[in-house]
């Protein structure tokens, strides 16, 4: 299973402490590594298909200051889609009206013919760049229909959408940044956690990275939606629990090279 960090906050903090635990998990999620920072409208991608204990270039970057307030990070432990750059999350793209959308997941993809068609465009093999795909697809159809960009209402309503088909037989664990609103979804038990640092600051993680106490679950089976550190809005409950942990071990040593 792969693991998740984010943060989504008004302030710019320090993260490095953070980055360094969440990366010491590799050990175990030994297929890459990545890091999308965000500065407004702009995304900072870093990423490498090795493990980050591994990396001396990830070595040396943490022993740098990472100030941010935004960012999105991954370490893969591959169902889907061999071991390359391509396939290492985060994953951007820009929508038609020019927002620039980045993503990474947690979870497998076991049934959704809807994003089989994306398989002939996407740069790598995984079941995860297919979902960004299919969210740039549903928001350039919306906004075309519209003639406009769509406003945060509309987005959500749409994703929310879009999710819970999404959630359907799926293991689908998400942190989505879309230049302006972090979007969190969580459908497997005890596999997201959030820490409120203050009113302006909230971080998520796979695991704990810190046993303290501070770390508590999302609010499980729906999407969540944060700007400047603050829960601004909840979904419709998916009911679409993912409870088969074992399926994930028929796709773990597959070759998905050929696709």
């Amino acid at each position: 299973m792969c693991e998740l960090f984010g943060i989504n906050s008004k302030k710019k903090i320090n993260i490095n402490e953070y980055l360094k635990i969440f990366y010491s998990h590799s050990e175990k999620h030994n297929y890459g590594w990545g890091l999308a920072n965000f500065y407004g409208d702009s995304v900072s991608l870093e990423k490498e298909a090795i493990k980050a204990n591994g990396s001396y270039y990830l070595k040396q970057r943490l022993q740098h200051p990472i100030v941010i307030d935004n960012a999105i990070a991954h370490i893969r432990l591959a169902t889907i889609g061999n071991m390359s750059y391509e396939n290492c999350h985060p994953f951007v793209k820009h929508d038609n009206m020019g927002r620039c959308w980045t993503l990474a997941h947690n979870g497998t993809i076991f049934n959704s013919q809807e994003l089989e068609k994306y398989r002939d465009v996407q740069e790598g093999q995984t079941d995860s760049e297919r979902i960004l795909f299919h969210i740039i697809a549903t928001i350039n159809k919306s906004q075309q229909e519209l003639g406009r960009p769509l406003a945060f209402e509309e987005r959500f309503a749409l994703l929310d959408n879009l999710v819970y088909n999404l959630s359907r037989n799926n293991k689908i664990n998400l942190i989505f940044w879309d230049s302006e609103t972090m979007y969190v979804h969580c459908n497997y038990s005890n596999t997201l956690h959030y820490k409120q640092l203050d009113n302006q600051t909230v971080l998520f993680s796979t695991q704990p990275l810190q046993d303290d106490g501070t770390w508590h679950l999302v609010d499980f089976q729906r999407l969540l939606a944060y700007k400047d550190g603050q829960l601004i809005m909840r979904g419709n409950n998916t009911t679409f629990e993912y409870i088969s942990p074992e399926r994930d071990w028929e796709y773990k040593n597959i070759d998905y090279s050929y696709l």
